[in-house]
């Protein structure tokens, strides 16, 4: 067997140790270049760049104005005012930008006070569509100008980082402004409603009326119900957005307000029956009575609608088997018997007026009927005239009244019409 050199053994352990150093070395280098490549990635922006940022912002948002002018066709149109108001909040969110980059948590206050003058009450406000849209373009032509500014690659790189972070922001502040602008606006419009509807039963003057209605976009020149009932006790004030989708369904407009135990509608278009109040509106009522005034003209008349409708609902219990819904004129004897002076003045105009103006047996003949309880040929006898006079005479009365005598409810009503003929002018006040 050889023997083994120790000095043969010794350079080789010299040779494995300059390997295993040189190996050392460069995977060294390695970790330090990519620690240096993470750190260029992760390397903040500058404050010197942050500072140019914001002693840029006026230029660069002026420019951004013009860059959305050529980018949004519905920017072009927007009016001088609105247009300063972009260039307000391009300017603030550049100033955050830089703000920002330092502590990602902070708020965005400049922006967000800019952003709410967008979604005001005028009709010409931006969408939020249009607001998203805006931003958008924003970021887009920022991607493009800001990392220009800086002067190196890393720079560049953390400017176009921050920015895709920050437009995030951007966006979500905008979705909260709107979201509490629609808040707020539902809450306003809710209050407003309130108080129109509140002056309609006051009977306050057009001015009044027309202030409240502008408002709600409510178009003063059209026809109107209003409609008096008990709001369904699963929805007690939330009935008030029930109607308001239930008259959008029905190509109407709705007013509502619940007072306690009632509920008032005051309801676009004519309903020249109660039968024909649609049923969409009527499910979102009680099963209690269901009352409908007048239809009027317009705004200006429907204090009179709405003193019908609530004297109506208020005097319907003396009537258990009225219909649902039921017509305020077809009260008019409980509305009477309830002192409601309206309600005596119609009875005598409808009723005694066109009867005394008729020929005088028609009358005497109605007289006859309803105290011999509706026996015709009682009624005969004492007028000595043959039953079938006094059946003509009584059809006759149907013609004039519109109320026929040979049924129960009318002649109930007739009967009502013919004690108050006989009763001086005013005796009931």
């Amino acid at each position: 067997m050889d023997s083994i050199d120790p000095a043969d053994d010794s350079a080789t352990q010299e040779n494995s140790a300059a390997r295993a150093s040189a190996s050392s070395e460069t995977d060294a280098r390695t970790v330090r270049r990519k620690k240096t490549d993470e750190s260029r990635r992760t390397r903040p922006i500058s404050d010197a760049l942050l500072r140019r940022f914001t002693r840029y912002s006026g230029r660069l948002s002026t420019e951004a104005v013009h860059w959305l002018e050529t980018q949004l066709t519905f920017f072009q149109v927007l009016p001088a005012d609105q247009k300063a108001q972009i260039h307000l909040i391009i300017q603030s969110a550049i100033r955050d930008f830089a703000a920002w980059t330092k502590n990602p948590e902070a708020e965005l206050s400049d922006t967000i006070a800019a952003f709410k003058l967008l979604p005001g009450e005028s009709g010409s406000s931006l969408s939020l569509q249009e607001t998203v849209q805006l931003v958008r373009s924003t970021l887009d032509y920022f991607e493009l100008v800001l990392p220009r500014v800086s002067h190196n690659e890393g720079q560049r790189n953390a400017t176009i980082t921050a920015l895709l972070r920050y437009g995030r922001e951007l966006g979500f502040t905008a979705a909260a402004v709107y979201a509490a602008a629609a808040e707020n606006r539902g809450s306003w419009d809710t209050r407003m409603e309130a108080m129109l509807v509140d002056a309609i039963i006051r009977g306050d003057d057009m001015a009044d009326l027309n202030s409240g209605s502008a408002a709600l976009n409510w178009d003063t020149t059209q026809p109107l119900t209003v409609i008096v009932g008990v709001p369904k006790a699963d929805l007690g004030i939330t009935a008030v957005n029930d109607i308001h989708m239930a008259a959008t369904a029905d190509d109407r407009q709705a007013l509502a307000v619940v007072q306690g135990a009632r509920f008032v509608v005051v309801l676009s278009g004519a309903l020249p029956a109660a039968t024909m109040i649609p049923q969409r509106i009527l499910k979102t009522f009680d099963d209690g009575p269901v009352v409908l005034g007048p239809t009027v003209n317009n705004l200006s008349q429907a204090p009179r609608s709405a003193a019908e409708a609530i004297k109506s609902f208020e005097a319907v219990a003396a009537w258990p088997n009225a219909p649902r819904p039921v017509s305020a004129v077809d009260l008019l004897p409980e509305r009477i018997l309830a002192g409601d002076e309206t309600a005596r003045r119609t009875l005598v105009d409808t009723v005694i007026g066109p009867l005394r103006a008729a020929d005088a047996s028609v009358e005497e003949t109605l007289h006859a009927y309803i105290e011999h309880g509706g026996q015709v040929e009682a009624c005969a006898r004492e007028l000595f005239v043959h039953p079938n006079t006094v059946r003509y005479r009584l059809r006759r009365v149907a013609q004039i009244t519109q109320y026929d005598p040979l049924k129960p409810r009318d002649s109930f009503v007739l009967r009502i019409a013919l004690t108050l003929g006989r009763l001086p002018p005013h005796s009931s006040h």
